[in-house]
């Protein structure tokens, strides 16, 4: 019997790729995306190339055009396919964008979350939901860990250093973004409904996430807009720390294969911080190096000396409890092959 997966925000970053990789796996691969990306970016941010091509391209998937908050879009659509898991990639996912849309921003990540897990544990409730969460649930409570600032980057001055951030970090008493509260109310439900109701769950808290795929902005997406910036010879807006902030980063590719090895061997009420780690832990200044190197073309700079409020000065995640649990997954894609693959699809496109 042929399996089926439902991935949500099919047609996005991360979302395209669950889509292929669990096509290679052989399961029946159904799809929800309106392009919601648009709406909330601009054109520039639209999905729907990818849309066409998924549509269109060896029956990857039947991709449904519908809206995660439409509860009862949600509960027909999950009735009908009773999919043996749920991939759960649709956001509003920019941290300054939720400021100007509150409503909709609570509306798509945490109601849609809920229309979601809900509607599943109704019609399958032996059915597995994987979450992508985000690092901002933890608010801005790493920036009160001690630090030091190096030539071209902030790092941990403690025993987080080259380790990283791990799932005991505090989520309480500090500045998260409404961004972060609507995706901190989804991370929580998620492990509610695995501890509750003995579901089978798992929430990924993600740091940055990339790829080829990523129709990067100035609100959301850092390496792919740095990327864009430079191969269109525009000004990149580095928005405070001097550009020593640093993140972790992941592609997207190997999101998927974390989510399809949690699919084969589920757990209830996962919790696991997901990112490139230490190894894949760069700051701004010191991707522009590496992007500048890759593409031959000199980077143009603007600075806001205001940072971004509840930002991260350094954030990379802490992979011991995820490896421990999956010993099989690991980061193929290290930094440079990143960017080299940013550029080398920006200068095709």
């Amino acid at each position: 019997m042929v399996r089926s997966v439902l991935i949500t925000g099919s047609s996005g970053l991360v979302g395209r790729s669950c889509v292929e990789r669990f096509h290679r796996a052989g399961f029946s691969v159904y799809g929800v995306d309106n392009n919601a990306r648009e709406f909330f970016f601009g054109k520039d941010a639209s999905t729907r190339r990818e849309n066409a091509t998924t549509s269109s391209n060896g029956n990857l998937l039947t991709e449904f055009d519908l809206d995660i908050t439409n509860r009862l879009a949600m509960f027909d659509l999950i009735g009908r396919i009773k999919p043996f898991a749920v991939i759960h990639t649709a956001a509003q996912p920019s941290h300054d964008k939720a400021a100007d849309i509150p409503f909709l921003d609570f509306e798509t990540n945490a109601v849609g979350t809920l229309n979601l897990i809900e509607s599943l544990r109704t019609h399958n409730a032996d059915g597995i939901f994987v979450h992508l969460s985000t690092n901002k649930v933890y608010g801005d409570s790493p920036n009160f860990l001690p630090k030091v600032e190096l030539g071209k980057r902030f790092d941990f001055a403690d025993e987080h250093f080259g380790l990283g951030i791990n799932e005991a970090q505090p989520v309480d008493g500090s500045m998260h973004s409404l961004f972060g509260v609507s995706k901190l109310s989804a991370d929580i439900l998620v492990q509610e409904y695995g501890r509750y109701f003995d579901m089978k769950t798992c929430v990924l808290r993600a740091g940055c996430l990339t790829g080829s795929n990523h129709k990067g902005v100035q609100l959301h997406g850092f390496l792919s807009w740095l990327v864009k910036c430079n191969l269109s010879k525009n000004p990149y807006t580095i928005f405070g720390y001097e550009g020593k902030q640093v993140r972790d980063n992941l592609h997207a590719n190997d999101v998927a294969e974390f989510i399809f090895q949690f699919v084969e061997n589920p757990k209830p009420a996962a919790v696991y911080n997901l990112g490139g780690g230490y190894l894949n832990s760069i700051s701004i200044l010191e991707a522009i190096d590496i992007v500048e190197q890759v593409s031959n073309i000199p980077m143009q700079t603007n600075y806001n000396s205001r940072s971004r409020k509840g930002d991260h000065i350094v954030y990379y995640s802490d992979l011991r409890k995820i490896q421990s649990d999956y010993p099989s997954w690991q980061v193929d894609w290290g930094l440079e092959k990143i960017i080299e693959s940013l550029v080398r699809d920006g200068f095709r496109e």
